[in-house]
């Protein structure tokens, strides 16, 4: 997909899920164009490091070692510390380099999901990772009370041609319900504001067995922070929780993810789903998203859409709030100098 915006964007985005990575693994990754070695240290704290050893730049996601809280390089043992900081030469072991250090990632493990944060040029976060169960406070907060999201309500897909501000412009699109997902209802949107890093959006679906034309039988409180995902609440019969992101791979494509809280049978203890909820969680809310996939794979961007009324406000209002996000220009576009 071509944008006229940069796929390096600012912000916290999901990378995978924790029971993923057990102590000592070390795994590779891409993302924003850029190699990353993740590792799971001795004390089970989780770090990402730019992937290739200052060395002679073997990628230390390929074999690399967990060694306390570092990360071994496999070519020539040299260790690298949660900080990219050269902690160890194996041949100098009194003198490690200290004026080598790798790029390390800031890393937030939250309820299962993985997040990093990314800034082209390696600034800190801008602003702290929100909590899904805090941020709607007037629902159920306790996160005992709902299943486990991974392995059994948790999917992804790899690879897909879509930017995520193509996905946030999901929010106040209203209207895509009916023919994408075949919604027998057309939502409404009941409510929409951005501030600062946040969208936030409310989106109601119409009772039709009510004469009342505002009485909603469901309603979605959904908040984005930056553009990397967006963070729902369910309000109705199933009052579920769900985190749904999209995390560029490269100028091209992005990973997406997606996780389902949903609320434990009463009196269940068990943190792992029964085959009954399991099946119809499947059935009603896993497939949808991928519905959206369908469409993501093979649009065009247009820039001055001719949008309906009904949408017009909030969905261009949504494009100039998400030009915050991009702190450097799309490739090809030539840097600005003074």
């Amino acid at each position: 997909m071509k944008v006229p915006f940069t796929w390096k964007v600012t912000g916290w985005f999901m990378i995978g899920w924790s029971a993923e990575y057990e102590v000592g693994d070390v795994k590779a990754l891409r993302y924003f164009g850029e190699d990353l070695a993740v590792y799971r240290d001795e004390s089970g704290v989780l770090h990402v490091l730019e992937a290739h050893c200052k060395h002679l730049g073997a990628h230390i996601g390929h074999g690399g070692t967990v060694v306390g809280d570092c990360v071994e390089c496999p070519f020539h043992g040299w260790r690298w510390g949660p900080d990219g900081d050269n902690t160890y030469i194996p041949y100098q072991p009194d003198r490690p380099n200290k004026g080598l250090r790798l790029r390390s990632y800031p890393v937030r493990e939250q309820y299962g999901c993985i997040f990093i944060w990314y800034q082209p040029n390696g600034d800190p976060p801008r602003w702290e990772m929100p909590d899904i169960f805090l941020k709607f406070p007037q629902f159920e907060t306790d996160p005992a009370a709902y299943y486990r999201p991974y392995p059994e309500f948790s999917r992804r897909a790899d690879g897909i041609p879509v930017h995520p501000q193509i996905v946030a412009e999901n929010g106040p699109d209203s209207s895509h319900f009916r023919y994408v997902h075949k919604a027998t209802v057309t939502p409404v949107c009941l409510h929409w504001e951005h501030v600062d890093e946040e969208w936030r959006f409310l989106t109601g679906w119409p009772d039709v067995r009510s004469d009342d034309p505002d009485k909603m039988a469901l309603k979605i409180h959904s908040h984005y922070s930056g553009l990397g995902f967006a963070m729902s609440a369910f309000e109705g019969s199933s009052n579920h929780r769900l985190i749904f992101a999209c995390t560029p791979v490269d100028d091209e494509v992005s990973d997406m993810f997606y996780s389902i809280w949903w609320p434990k049978v009463a009196g269940e203890t068990s943190d792992v789903p029964p085959p009954e909820v399991r099946e119809k969680v499947e059935r009603q809310f896993l497939k949808t998203v991928w519905e959206d996939v369908d469409i993501w794979e093979h649009q065009k961007y247009i820039e001055n859409p001719p949008l309906a009324k009904i949408d017009a406000k909030p969905y261009m209002a949504m494009r100039k709030w998400a030009q915050q996000f991009y702190e450097v220009p799309p490739v090809g576009d030539p840097v600005a100098t003074r």
